[in-house]
């Protein structure tokens, strides 16, 4: 029954994850979007942490060697709420959304293997800004929607006692559509530009772990993952026409002025995670990671044409753990709740000219920091409920930018199944 469940959530969250807006950030104008984490709940209510750490029924989008330590059959999807609130100029905006953000299949193979498949949202884009010029006599509209999703296989496999060594592959793929409107008072058309492209591109990340047990049953673990160069490929179509606006607000179009085909690339250069961790199995972890990442390079879109952004390096710095007080408690429901908790601060390598000027070179990072901490809640069967609660703040108030206060809500469903890839007894 369950997995007949899964299967038809399977193809309802393939369409969403196409289909959906998910974002109302402002620097979501930027590239292919607002790009996403690939961290499960339990991970994001960390802090973000898991190159390091691998458990035996958790899922790991971190590290693919995680999974050479897979003893059950585990599903698992994922949502997430944001609600954003907007700074800019003293004035404040509020908006909420929701999307899926992962649904998995992770199963072991062997006692020394195990491998994970399934689909994720990697970036989101979903913005509408206005600008009004001095007299009021003119208006510029900026609306963009869409986003990029992959699909992906892990696996993982232990090579010595200590030593397991993995190795994902994905693809991604998505549309995304961005305009720019301008009306004067004086003119009875507006005029419109608007492009419509289609983001493609696979990637590779291999990934290692090494875990070592100590005395008292302490347990130390080192891991890391790079995550190989690689393009995206960016095609599709802009247009420049005139139109006019009906009475509800719609558009009707008019004559069209250009059109041409459009070819860019988003070009992601080498991706690295260390990270290393301290604990008792089902007992407690503390972790520490750092990721980092050479400039970004973009070349094609709409958004590259007014010099108003650029990239530089990237890095990430996060620090997070978990409690599980006693997972075998029978007089206590609270004391097999794992409590998880963890900060992260990231330098997300996007500088932003707010200047309004094409000749300018004020460029400001748009940084993230952000305070996490989350519940796992066990059902029967090994199952669990997962929550995370995530405070942050992203951006800046200078230089005519904007500050971006947010809370994430996460929520998961991990199904663990005892009984795949085993020989079934006839009594």
């Amino acid at each position: 029954m369950i997995r007949n469940i899964l299967l038809v959530f399977l193809l309802i969250t393939s369409l969403a994850l196409t289909a959906q807006r998910t974002n109302s950030s402002p620097y979501s104008f930027f590239g292919i979007g607002d790009e996403f984490k690939p961290v499960t709940v339990e991970q994001s209510a960390m802090g973000g942490i898991g190159v390091a750490y691998s458990h035996y029924k958790y899922l790991n989008f971190t590290n693919p060697a995680a999974y050479a330590n897979l003893r059950y059959t585990t599903y698992s999807f994922g949502m997430l709420n944001n609600r954003l609130a907007i700074e800019n100029d003293g004035e404040k905006q509020v908006s909420n959304s929701t999307s899926l953000s992962y649904f998995t299949l992770a199963f072991p193979i062997g006692s020394k293997a195990g491998m994970s498949l399934g689909i994720q949202p990697v970036s989101s884009v979903g913005y509408s800004l206005s600008d009004l010029n001095e007299d009021i006599s003119e208006v510029t509209l900026f609306s963009g929607d869409g986003g990029v999703s992959r699909v992906y296989g892990s696996f993982g496999i232990k090579v010595y006692k200590e030593l397991s060594l993995g190795i994902e592959a994905d693809y991604k793929f998505g549309t995304i559509d961005n305009s720019i409107t301008s009306q004067r008072s004086d003119v009875l058309l507006a005029t419109k530009y608007k492009e419509t492209t289609m983001v493609r591109g696979g990637s590779i990340t291999l990934g290692a772990q090494y875990k070592k047990e100590l005395k008292n049953k302490l347990i130390v673990s080192g891991g890391a993952t790079l995550k190989l160069g690689n393009n995206l490929d960016v095609s599709g179509d802009d247009y420049l026409y005139s139109l006019s606006f009906t009475n509800t607000g719609g558009e009707f179009g008019r004559d069209t002025i250009s059109q041409s085909e459009i070819t860019g690339k988003y070009k992601l250069p080498l991706k690295t995670i260390l990270g290393a961790g301290l604990g008792k199995d089902d007992k407690w972890y503390v972790g520490l990671e750092y990721e980092s990442q050479d400039a970004i390079e973009t070349s094609g879109f709409l958004n590259t044409t007014n010099n108003a952004y650029k990239y530089g390096k990237s890095n990430r710095v996060s620090l997070g753990g978990f409690y599980l007080p006693k997972i075998n408690s029978i007089s206590s429901y609270w004391q097999r709740v794992t409590y998880r908790a963890g900060v992260r601060l990231e330098k997300t390598g996007l500088l932003v000219d707010g200047s309004g000027s094409s000749t300018s070179n004020n460029f400001n990072a748009i940084d993230d920091f952000g305070i996490s901490f989350g519940l796992g809640l066990p059902m029967k069967q090994l199952s669990s409920v997962n929550m995370g609660f995530e405070f942050g703040k992203r951006g800046t108030n200078s230089n005519n930018l904007i500050k971006e206060n947010y809370f994430n809500f996460r929520l998961s469903l991990s199904l663990t199944d005892t009984n795949w890839f085993q020989k079934r007894k006839i009594d």
